[in-house]
Protein backbone atom coordinates (compact mmCIF):
# COMPACT_ATOMS: atom_id res chain seq x y z
CA UNK A 1 0.00 0.00 0.00
CA UNK A 2 1.12 3.21 -0.81
CA UNK A 3 2.13 5.76 1.95
CA UNK A 4 0.98 9.59 1.73
CA UNK A 5 3.47 11.62 1.22
CA UNK A 6 3.65 15.41 1.77
CA UNK A 7 5.69 18.48 1.08
CA UNK A 8 8.33 17.96 2.82
CA UNK A 9 8.99 13.94 2.14
CA UNK A 10 8.08 14.55 -1.70
CA UNK A 11 11.00 13.67 -3.84
CA UNK A 12 11.39 16.50 -6.07
CA UNK A 13 12.11 14.79 -9.88
CA UNK A 14 9.80 12.12 -9.23
CA UNK A 15 7.08 15.07 -8.68
CA UNK A 16 8.33 15.71 -12.71
CA UNK A 17 6.75 11.83 -13.55
CA UNK A 18 3.49 12.80 -11.22
CA UNK A 19 3.27 16.18 -13.09
CA UNK A 20 3.48 15.15 -16.52
CA UNK A 21 1.45 12.14 -16.21
CA UNK A 22 3.60 9.95 -16.83
CA UNK A 23 3.48 8.12 -13.22
CA UNK A 24 -0.09 7.12 -11.92
CA UNK A 25 1.50 7.34 -8.08
CA UNK A 26 4.07 8.73 -6.40
CA UNK A 27 5.84 4.89 -5.86
CA UNK A 28 5.28 4.42 -9.45
CA UNK A 29 7.71 7.21 -9.92
CA UNK A 30 10.33 6.38 -7.40
CA UNK A 31 10.28 3.09 -9.34
CA UNK A 32 11.02 4.47 -12.48
CA UNK A 33 13.92 6.59 -10.93
CA UNK A 34 15.23 3.52 -9.23
CA UNK A 35 15.58 2.26 -12.61
CA UNK A 36 17.97 4.95 -13.75
CA UNK A 37 21.74 4.49 -13.06
CA UNK A 38 25.03 5.30 -14.81
CA UNK A 39 28.61 3.70 -14.84
CA UNK A 40 31.27 5.88 -14.95
CA UNK A 41 35.02 4.50 -16.12
CA UNK A 42 37.71 6.60 -14.80
CA UNK A 43 41.90 6.03 -15.60
CA UNK A 44 44.91 5.46 -13.65
CA UNK A 45 45.69 9.00 -13.57
CA UNK A 46 42.80 10.49 -11.85
CA UNK A 47 45.30 9.90 -8.85
CA UNK A 48 47.17 13.14 -9.93
CA UNK A 49 44.52 15.02 -11.21
CA UNK A 50 42.41 17.28 -8.84
CA UNK A 51 40.04 18.50 -12.22
CA UNK A 52 39.67 14.77 -12.64
CA UNK A 53 38.57 13.96 -8.89
CA UNK A 54 36.56 16.80 -8.50
CA UNK A 55 34.83 15.92 -11.55
CA UNK A 56 34.24 12.30 -10.61
CA UNK A 57 33.37 13.30 -7.30
CA UNK A 58 30.78 15.79 -8.08
CA UNK A 59 29.09 13.32 -10.96
CA UNK A 60 28.53 11.03 -8.39
CA UNK A 61 26.93 14.12 -5.57
CA UNK A 62 24.87 14.92 -7.85
CA UNK A 63 23.47 11.59 -10.39
CA UNK A 64 22.83 9.44 -6.84
CA UNK A 65 20.31 11.82 -6.34
CA UNK A 66 18.27 11.82 -9.08
CA UNK A 67 19.50 8.19 -10.43
CA UNK A 68 18.17 6.23 -7.74
CA UNK A 69 19.38 2.82 -9.63
CA UNK A 70 23.00 3.97 -8.20
CA UNK A 71 26.18 4.85 -10.13
CA UNK A 72 29.06 2.68 -10.42
CA UNK A 73 32.95 3.49 -10.73
CA UNK A 74 34.67 1.12 -12.93
CA UNK A 75 38.81 1.41 -12.19
CA UNK A 76 39.33 4.10 -9.69
CA UNK A 77 42.70 3.45 -8.19
CA UNK A 78 43.11 3.70 -4.34
CA UNK A 79 44.53 7.40 -3.96
CA UNK A 80 44.59 9.75 -1.94
CA UNK A 81 41.89 12.36 -2.64
CA UNK A 82 43.42 15.39 -3.39
CA UNK A 83 40.02 17.77 -4.48
CA UNK A 84 38.80 19.86 -0.95
CA UNK A 85 35.81 18.55 -1.89
CA UNK A 86 36.70 15.76 0.19
CA UNK A 87 38.98 16.31 3.20
CA UNK A 88 41.47 14.36 4.93
CA UNK A 89 40.14 10.77 2.93
CA UNK A 90 41.10 8.46 0.23
CA UNK A 91 39.70 9.01 -3.19
CA UNK A 92 37.58 5.11 -2.54
CA UNK A 93 36.69 6.70 0.81
CA UNK A 94 35.38 9.92 -0.54
CA UNK A 95 33.17 8.09 -3.50
CA UNK A 96 31.36 5.57 -0.99
CA UNK A 97 31.06 8.63 1.40
CA UNK A 98 29.16 10.39 -1.28
CA UNK A 99 26.94 7.37 -2.60
CA UNK A 100 29.47 6.18 -5.08
CA UNK A 101 29.57 2.25 -5.88
CA UNK A 102 32.90 0.41 -6.63
CA UNK A 103 32.75 -2.19 -8.66
CA UNK A 104 34.62 -4.44 -11.75
CA UNK A 105 32.18 -5.34 -13.82
CA UNK A 106 29.41 -2.75 -14.58
CA UNK A 107 26.30 -3.74 -15.40
CA UNK A 108 25.57 -4.07 -19.41
CA UNK A 109 21.99 -1.98 -19.41
CA UNK A 110 23.14 1.43 -18.07
CA UNK A 111 24.63 4.16 -20.13
CA UNK A 112 28.20 5.29 -18.89
CA UNK A 113 30.38 8.22 -18.64
CA UNK A 114 34.81 8.05 -19.04
CA UNK A 115 36.24 10.69 -17.34
CA UNK A 116 40.52 10.46 -18.42
CA UNK A 117 41.78 7.79 -20.22
CA UNK A 118 39.59 5.12 -19.55
CA UNK A 119 38.58 2.66 -21.67
CA UNK A 120 35.01 1.54 -22.15
CA UNK A 121 34.59 -2.19 -23.26
CA UNK A 122 33.59 -2.37 -27.19
CA UNK A 123 30.89 -4.02 -26.35
CA UNK A 124 28.61 -1.20 -24.55
CA UNK A 125 26.54 0.23 -27.55
CA UNK A 126 24.68 2.39 -24.84
CA UNK A 127 25.45 5.96 -24.85
CA UNK A 128 28.51 7.12 -23.14
CA UNK A 129 30.00 10.69 -22.70
CA UNK A 130 33.03 12.00 -22.61
CA UNK A 131 33.32 14.26 -19.06
CA UNK A 132 35.92 17.00 -20.89
CA UNK A 133 37.28 20.54 -19.78
CA UNK A 134 39.77 23.32 -20.92
CA UNK A 135 40.40 26.96 -19.39
CA UNK A 136 36.84 28.35 -18.77
CA UNK A 137 34.79 25.65 -20.76
CA UNK A 138 33.77 22.35 -19.79
CA UNK A 139 30.74 19.82 -21.26
CA UNK A 140 30.32 16.10 -22.30
CA UNK A 141 30.79 14.67 -25.72
CA UNK A 142 29.34 11.35 -26.87
CA UNK A 143 32.78 9.04 -26.99
CA UNK A 144 32.13 7.74 -30.27
CA UNK A 145 32.79 11.11 -31.43
CA UNK A 146 36.22 10.41 -30.44
CA UNK A 147 37.06 14.59 -29.45
CA UNK A 148 38.46 16.17 -26.23
CA UNK A 149 39.26 19.28 -25.00
CA UNK A 150 42.64 19.36 -23.77
CA UNK A 151 42.41 18.75 -20.75
CA UNK A 152 45.38 20.74 -19.59
CA UNK A 153 44.74 23.71 -17.93
CA UNK A 154 41.31 24.85 -16.41
CA UNK A 155 39.86 26.72 -13.71
CA UNK A 156 38.00 24.96 -11.09
CA UNK A 157 34.28 25.18 -12.27
CA UNK A 158 34.93 23.24 -16.33
CA UNK A 159 34.70 20.01 -14.46
CA UNK A 160 32.13 20.56 -12.02
CA UNK A 161 30.03 22.30 -15.19
CA UNK A 162 31.40 18.67 -17.62
CA UNK A 163 29.85 17.11 -14.57
CA UNK A 164 26.69 18.74 -14.52
CA UNK A 165 25.94 18.65 -18.05
CA UNK A 166 26.64 14.98 -17.84
CA UNK A 167 24.09 14.39 -15.55
CA UNK A 168 21.70 16.39 -17.57
CA UNK A 169 22.41 14.21 -20.78
CA UNK A 170 21.91 11.12 -18.64
CA UNK A 171 18.90 12.06 -17.29
CA UNK A 172 16.93 12.72 -20.35
CA UNK A 173 18.34 9.58 -21.56
CA UNK A 174 16.83 7.81 -19.08
CA UNK A 175 13.12 9.69 -19.05
CA UNK A 176 13.20 9.54 -23.16
CA UNK A 177 12.59 13.29 -22.84
CA UNK A 178 15.16 14.51 -25.61
CA UNK A 179 15.69 11.88 -28.57
CA UNK A 180 19.31 13.94 -28.80
CA UNK A 181 20.29 12.62 -25.63
CA UNK A 182 23.45 10.73 -25.98
CA UNK A 183 23.64 11.79 -30.15
CA UNK A 184 25.08 15.33 -28.90
CA UNK A 185 27.81 17.36 -27.49
CA UNK A 186 26.62 19.60 -24.33
CA UNK A 187 28.64 22.22 -22.77
CA UNK A 188 28.86 26.18 -21.87
CA UNK A 189 31.58 28.30 -21.80
CA UNK A 190 31.53 30.47 -18.39
CA UNK A 191 33.97 33.11 -19.96
CA UNK A 192 31.35 33.63 -23.39
CA UNK A 193 27.88 31.91 -22.24
CA UNK A 194 26.33 31.63 -25.82
CA UNK A 195 29.19 30.90 -27.98
CA UNK A 196 30.63 27.87 -28.97
CA UNK A 197 31.86 26.05 -25.87
CA UNK A 198 34.18 23.43 -28.15
CA UNK A 199 36.16 26.08 -29.52
CA UNK A 200 39.40 28.16 -27.90
CA UNK A 201 38.67 31.63 -29.52
CA UNK A 202 41.73 33.19 -27.73
CA UNK A 203 40.04 35.31 -25.56
CA UNK A 204 40.12 32.91 -22.45
CA UNK A 205 42.57 34.40 -19.63
CA UNK A 206 44.02 32.25 -16.56
CA UNK A 207 42.56 32.54 -13.26
CA UNK A 208 44.38 35.10 -11.59
CA UNK A 209 42.34 36.62 -8.91
CA UNK A 210 39.23 35.04 -6.54
CA UNK A 211 36.49 37.03 -4.10
CA UNK A 212 37.71 36.76 -0.78
CA UNK A 213 34.33 37.65 0.95
CA UNK A 214 30.56 36.60 -0.38
CA UNK A 215 27.08 36.65 1.50
CA UNK A 216 25.32 33.53 0.73
CA UNK A 217 21.49 34.19 0.64
CA UNK A 218 19.10 31.09 0.92
CA UNK A 219 21.16 27.51 1.28
CA UNK A 220 18.93 24.84 -0.47
CA UNK A 221 19.63 23.68 -3.77
CA UNK A 222 21.13 26.88 -5.34
CA UNK A 223 22.97 28.32 -2.06
CA UNK A 224 24.53 24.54 -1.13
CA UNK A 225 25.94 24.30 -4.84
CA UNK A 226 27.30 27.84 -4.58
CA UNK A 227 29.07 26.33 -1.72
CA UNK A 228 30.11 23.01 -3.38
CA UNK A 229 31.64 25.15 -6.29
CA UNK A 230 33.62 27.79 -4.24
CA UNK A 231 34.89 25.01 -2.08
CA UNK A 232 36.64 23.88 -5.39
CA UNK A 233 38.31 27.27 -6.01
CA UNK A 234 42.31 27.41 -5.86
CA UNK A 235 42.35 29.02 -2.86
CA UNK A 236 46.06 29.66 -0.84
CA UNK A 237 44.33 30.33 2.94
CA UNK A 238 40.28 29.64 2.85
CA UNK A 239 40.91 31.09 6.80
CA UNK A 240 41.14 34.13 4.94
CA UNK A 241 37.66 33.47 3.09
CA UNK A 242 34.71 35.33 4.86
CA UNK A 243 31.65 34.06 4.34
CA UNK A 244 27.68 34.84 5.43
CA UNK A 245 25.73 32.39 5.10
CA UNK A 246 21.47 33.62 5.41
CA UNK A 247 19.03 30.82 5.39
CA UNK A 248 16.48 30.58 8.38
CA UNK A 249 14.81 27.08 7.35
CA UNK A 250 15.64 23.40 8.35
CA UNK A 251 16.27 20.55 6.13
CA UNK A 252 13.53 18.09 5.03
CA UNK A 253 13.60 15.08 3.36
CA UNK A 254 12.82 16.43 0.19
CA UNK A 255 15.52 18.73 0.20
CA UNK A 256 18.00 15.76 0.07
CA UNK A 257 17.08 15.09 -3.75
CA UNK A 258 18.25 18.34 -4.81
CA UNK A 259 20.81 19.59 -2.63
CA UNK A 260 24.41 18.58 -2.73
CA UNK A 261 25.62 18.73 1.13
CA UNK A 262 22.43 16.99 2.44
CA UNK A 263 22.11 13.79 3.55
CA UNK A 264 19.52 11.71 5.42
CA UNK A 265 20.97 12.47 8.68
CA UNK A 266 20.61 16.17 8.40
CA UNK A 267 16.95 16.75 8.01
CA UNK A 268 15.43 18.76 10.77
CA UNK A 269 18.77 20.62 10.89
CA UNK A 270 19.19 23.91 9.99
CA UNK A 271 20.55 24.50 6.66
CA UNK A 272 22.78 27.34 7.53
CA UNK A 273 24.67 25.47 10.23
CA UNK A 274 24.89 21.85 8.24
CA UNK A 275 26.66 24.38 5.44
CA UNK A 276 28.35 26.11 7.65
CA UNK A 277 29.98 23.06 9.51
CA UNK A 278 30.91 21.43 5.41
CA UNK A 279 32.63 24.63 4.65
CA UNK A 280 34.49 25.20 7.86
CA UNK A 281 35.62 21.60 7.59
CA UNK A 282 37.44 23.05 4.26
CA UNK A 283 39.08 26.05 6.24
CA UNK A 284 36.76 28.70 5.13
CA UNK A 285 35.72 31.64 8.26
CA UNK A 286 32.19 31.22 8.20
CA UNK A 287 29.26 33.03 9.81
CA UNK A 288 25.37 32.02 10.33
CA UNK A 289 22.24 34.17 9.72
CA UNK A 290 19.46 32.58 10.45
CA UNK A 291 16.80 35.39 9.78
CA UNK A 292 14.50 35.24 6.55
CA UNK A 293 16.30 37.52 4.07
CA UNK A 294 14.02 40.97 2.89
CA UNK A 295 13.51 44.40 3.21
CA UNK A 296 14.87 44.85 6.73
CA UNK A 297 18.15 42.88 6.01
CA UNK A 298 21.32 45.67 6.49
CA UNK A 299 24.51 44.74 4.98
CA UNK A 300 27.48 46.46 7.70
CA UNK A 301 30.11 48.20 6.48
CA UNK A 302 32.55 45.08 7.55
CA UNK A 303 30.48 42.29 6.12
CA UNK A 304 31.08 41.31 2.45
CA UNK A 305 29.66 43.62 -0.02
CA UNK A 306 29.00 40.71 -2.91
CA UNK A 307 25.71 38.84 -2.64
CA UNK A 308 25.04 35.52 -4.07
CA UNK A 309 21.56 34.76 -4.04
CA UNK A 310 19.59 31.80 -4.24
CA UNK A 311 15.93 31.76 -3.34
CA UNK A 312 12.68 31.16 -4.95
CA UNK A 313 10.67 33.71 -2.76
CA UNK A 314 9.66 36.83 -5.13
CA UNK A 315 9.26 39.11 -2.26
CA UNK A 316 13.28 38.31 -1.04
CA UNK A 317 13.95 38.77 -4.57
CA UNK A 318 12.86 42.39 -4.68
CA UNK A 319 14.50 43.42 -1.83
CA UNK A 320 17.82 42.42 -3.00
CA UNK A 321 19.09 46.15 -3.25
CA UNK A 322 17.79 47.12 -0.15
CA UNK A 323 20.07 45.47 1.58
CA UNK A 324 23.13 48.12 0.57
CA UNK A 325 25.44 45.23 -1.15
CA UNK A 326 27.69 46.05 -4.04
CA UNK A 327 26.99 43.91 -6.15
CA UNK A 328 24.35 40.96 -6.06
CA UNK A 329 24.49 37.81 -8.67
CA UNK A 330 20.98 36.41 -7.95
CA UNK A 331 20.12 32.58 -9.94
CA UNK A 332 16.58 31.54 -10.58
CA UNK A 333 15.06 28.02 -11.40
CA UNK A 334 12.47 26.90 -14.08
CA UNK A 335 9.52 25.63 -12.44
CA UNK A 336 6.91 22.34 -13.87
CA UNK A 337 7.58 20.01 -16.23
CA UNK A 338 7.58 21.73 -18.72
CA UNK A 339 10.79 23.96 -17.64
CA UNK A 340 12.56 22.42 -14.58
CA UNK A 341 15.45 22.03 -16.94
CA UNK A 342 15.33 26.38 -17.34
CA UNK A 343 17.62 28.66 -15.19
CA UNK A 344 18.10 32.59 -15.03
CA UNK A 345 21.04 35.12 -13.37
CA UNK A 346 20.52 38.45 -12.87
CA UNK A 347 22.84 40.60 -11.19
CA UNK A 348 22.23 44.12 -9.73
CA UNK A 349 22.95 46.89 -10.61
CA UNK A 350 21.39 46.88 -13.56
CA UNK A 351 19.61 48.66 -16.29
CA UNK A 352 16.20 47.03 -14.56
CA UNK A 353 15.99 46.94 -10.77
CA UNK A 354 15.11 44.03 -8.58
CA UNK A 355 12.38 45.55 -7.56
CA UNK A 356 10.76 46.07 -10.71
CA UNK A 357 11.37 42.56 -11.79
CA UNK A 358 9.81 40.50 -9.05
CA UNK A 359 7.62 42.94 -7.54
CA UNK A 360 4.52 42.00 -9.97
CA UNK A 361 5.29 38.21 -9.00
CA UNK A 362 4.78 38.96 -5.30
CA UNK A 363 1.56 36.89 -3.78
CA UNK A 364 0.80 35.60 -7.02
CA UNK A 365 -0.04 31.46 -7.08
CA UNK A 366 1.06 29.10 -9.77
CA UNK A 367 -1.77 28.44 -12.09
CA UNK A 368 -0.51 25.30 -12.92
CA UNK A 369 -1.19 23.99 -9.67
CA UNK A 370 -5.04 23.71 -10.31
CA UNK A 371 -3.89 21.20 -13.79
CA UNK A 372 -1.37 19.36 -11.30
CA UNK A 373 -3.58 18.26 -8.63
CA UNK A 374 -6.29 16.43 -11.26
CA UNK A 375 -3.06 14.26 -12.55
CA UNK A 376 -3.52 10.44 -11.78
CA UNK A 377 -0.89 10.94 -8.99
CA UNK A 378 -2.73 13.61 -7.21
CA UNK A 379 -6.00 11.59 -6.87
CA UNK A 380 -4.20 8.43 -5.75
CA UNK A 381 -3.04 10.17 -2.88
CA UNK A 382 -6.78 12.18 -2.31
CA UNK A 383 -8.43 8.33 -2.35
CA UNK A 384 -5.63 7.41 0.15
CA UNK A 385 -6.79 10.23 2.83
CA UNK A 386 -4.53 13.60 1.88
CA UNK A 387 -6.74 16.59 2.10
CA UNK A 388 -7.22 19.11 0.08
CA UNK A 389 -4.61 21.41 2.05
CA UNK A 390 -2.37 18.68 1.67
CA UNK A 391 -2.71 18.53 -1.68
CA UNK A 392 -2.18 21.88 -2.67
CA UNK A 393 0.98 22.28 -0.61
CA UNK A 394 2.19 19.12 -2.78
CA UNK A 395 1.08 20.58 -6.40
CA UNK A 396 2.61 23.89 -4.78
CA UNK A 397 6.26 21.95 -4.96
CA UNK A 398 8.44 23.08 -7.97
CA UNK A 399 10.02 19.78 -9.76
CA UNK A 400 13.76 20.17 -8.67
CA UNK A 401 16.53 18.36 -10.17
CA UNK A 402 20.45 18.76 -8.63
CA UNK A 403 22.12 18.95 -12.06
CA UNK A 404 20.17 22.81 -12.60
CA UNK A 405 21.33 23.76 -9.83
CA UNK A 406 24.79 23.23 -10.07
CA UNK A 407 25.14 24.65 -13.48
CA UNK A 408 23.27 27.42 -12.29
CA UNK A 409 25.70 28.10 -9.52
CA UNK A 410 28.64 27.62 -11.72
CA UNK A 411 27.07 30.85 -13.93
CA UNK A 412 26.87 32.60 -10.23
CA UNK A 413 30.42 31.96 -9.41
CA UNK A 414 31.71 32.81 -12.91
CA UNK A 415 30.28 36.34 -12.56
CA UNK A 416 32.35 37.87 -10.07
CA UNK A 417 35.47 35.82 -11.43
CA UNK A 418 35.37 36.95 -14.95
CA UNK A 419 34.72 40.61 -13.44
CA UNK A 420 38.19 40.15 -11.48
CA UNK A 421 40.10 38.62 -14.63
CA UNK A 422 39.21 41.02 -16.39
CA UNK A 423 36.45 39.54 -18.36
CA UNK A 424 32.92 40.36 -19.62
CA UNK A 425 29.94 41.44 -16.75
CA UNK A 426 26.07 39.87 -17.71
CA UNK A 427 23.00 41.82 -16.00
CA UNK A 428 21.45 38.53 -17.17
CA UNK A 429 22.31 35.23 -18.14
CA UNK A 430 19.12 33.06 -19.61
CA UNK A 431 18.99 29.62 -20.79
CA UNK A 432 18.06 25.83 -20.74
CA UNK A 433 20.45 22.72 -19.75
CA UNK A 434 18.56 21.18 -22.83
CA UNK A 435 20.63 23.19 -24.93
CA UNK A 436 23.30 25.18 -22.72
CA UNK A 437 25.38 26.45 -25.85
CA UNK A 438 22.10 28.44 -26.87
CA UNK A 439 23.00 30.66 -23.64
CA UNK A 440 20.78 34.10 -23.68
CA UNK A 441 22.87 37.08 -22.68
CA UNK A 442 22.97 40.62 -21.99
CA UNK A 443 26.43 42.40 -20.92
CA UNK A 444 26.94 45.51 -19.49
CA UNK A 445 29.82 47.87 -18.85
CA UNK A 446 31.42 47.15 -15.00
CA UNK A 447 34.46 49.01 -13.50
CA UNK A 448 37.16 47.55 -11.19
CA UNK A 449 36.24 44.87 -8.82
CA UNK A 450 36.03 46.66 -5.42
CA UNK A 451 35.14 44.07 -3.03
CA UNK A 452 37.59 42.23 -1.91
CA UNK A 453 40.18 39.97 -3.81
CA UNK A 454 42.73 37.17 -2.92
CA UNK A 455 45.19 35.64 -5.77
CA UNK A 456 44.65 32.22 -6.61
CA UNK A 457 46.83 29.57 -5.53
CA UNK A 458 47.33 26.16 -5.27
CA UNK A 459 44.54 24.36 -3.58
CA UNK A 460 45.25 22.98 -0.22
Amino acid sequence: MEAIIDSGSLHRTAKYFMDSGRADTHDEAMALLKRFGLTVYVGEEIADSIHQQAALLTLINVARRTLLGGVQIVGLPDAPCLSPLATNVSMNQAVCDLGGQLVIDAKEDWPSAVIGNATVPSSNLLPCWRLTWNGWRGGVIPVRDGRRLREVEAIALAPLLAAGACVAEVFAYHAGDHLMAGRRTSGLSLWRPGVDWLIDDGTEVALAFLPSRLWIIGLGNLGQAFAWALAALPYSDRHEVQLVLQDFDRIAASNESTSLLTFAADIHRRKARVVAEWLDARGFDTYVNERRFGVSTRRGEDEPGVALCGVDNALARAALEKSRFGLVVEAGLGAGPEAFRSLSVHTFPSTRSAEEIWSRQVGQTNENNEHVENMPAYQALKRKGLDTCGLAQLASRTVGVPFVGLIAACLVLSEPLRRLNGGCAFELLSGSVVTLDDMESVAIPCGPYAFGHFRAGSVK
